[in-house]
């Protein structure tokens, strides 16, 4: 039965079948420390914010659950070589960097980050987009946690035991480009939902990030991705389901984007949670389509209301 433990001898226990892709903090709290359970700090930097001591002003000051290791999305885990953040990195450099962090084929992977459930869905997302299904986020990350009473540890991680055998194997459509998303755009089945905030998708709110536009791609909708939470958690799934209706009305091919392909995932996962299955998430988002150096014909930009 999903979600049950198996005990050893020397009273270690293994990880069961994960309930979906969010778990509670009591069902981490169960299992923490299990053989073959891989806990992942996904925090990131905020946007205009310096990282701080412990690695980004998102992680704390160095505060998370024991045995967790850092997920670096903002470092190793982004392609560099590219002028816009938070981009995917290839199938070898993330299987290296995957298996530096222990992770193995047959690992069960817990997600979460320090501000509730924000970065944590990009790094469940990435996993599944190199073919790994063993990940969940956990549902209000790091505050719920501690809201809860359970234990956090401070200071740099222990660095993996060993490392890991995990094969990277990657799935084309989970993360796309700005092509894709202009197809999508111009496809009558297909909805691109962006989680943005409503003033950064009406262009009234600056952009974080200097020099980018401001506005959205017309045609998209917006569903800012705190909507589908309460209280850094994921709503109900019924409520998720009317908050996708609501933007997305009857068409099922989803496609997110937001700022750098962080909460387009946030959104990812409600929908999942929802019960929809044709899912991608634009991985350079508007840190690509709203650069001032895009080809306004390519990438055109829209401003003020628009539905959703």
């Amino acid at each position: 039965m999903g979600g049950e433990t198996q005990a050893y001898g020397d009273g270690s226990t293994a990880v069961g079948a994960l309930p979906g892709p969010l778990v509670s903090t009591d069902w981490l709290a169960a299992r923490l420390g299990a053989p073959g359970l891989l806990v992942l700090d996904a925090s990131v930097v905020a946007p205009g914010q310096v990282p701080d001591a412990a690695g980004g002003a998102h992680r704390g000051s160095g505060r998370r659950i024991e045995g967790a290791r850092i997920f670096d999305i903002d470092g190793a885990l982004s392609d560099h070589t590219v002028p816009v953040p938070h981009t995917m990195p290839d199938a070898a450099r993330f299987a290296e960097e995957m298996r530096a962090l222990g992770l193995n084929d047959a690992d069960t992977v817990v997600v979460y980050d320090t501000v509730g459930i924000y970065s944590s869905a990009r790094a469940w997302w990435m996993l599944r987009a190199m073919g790994f299904d063993r990940a969940a986020v956990l549902d209000g990350g790091l505050p719920a946690w501690t809201a809860a009473g359970l234990p956090v540890t401070e200071g740099a991680p222990e660095p993996a035991a060993g490392r890991g055998d995990f094969t990277a194997r990657p799935r084309p459509g989970l993360l796309v480009g700005a092509g894709e998303v202009a197809e999508a755009l111009a496809d009558p089945e297909a909805a691109v939902l962006d989680a943005r905030t409503r003033g950064r998708f009406e262009g009234t709110e600056p952009e974080p990030r200097a020099g980018l536009r401001g506005g959205h791609m017309p045609g998209a909708v917006s569903l800012p991705f705190g909507r589908l939470q309460d209280e850094g958690r994921m709503r109900a799934p019924d409520e998720l389901r009317a908050a996708f209706a609501g933007a997305a009305g009857d068409r099922g091919r989803l496609y997110f984007s937001c700022g750098s392909g962080v909460t387009a995932c946030v959104l990812a996962l409600g929908a999942e949670l929802a019960g929809y299955r044709d899912l991608t998430v634009y991985d350079g988002s508007w840190s690509e389509w709203g650069l001032p150096s895009a080809d306004p014909a390519d990438r055109p930009v829209a401003t003020g209301p628009a539905p959703g």
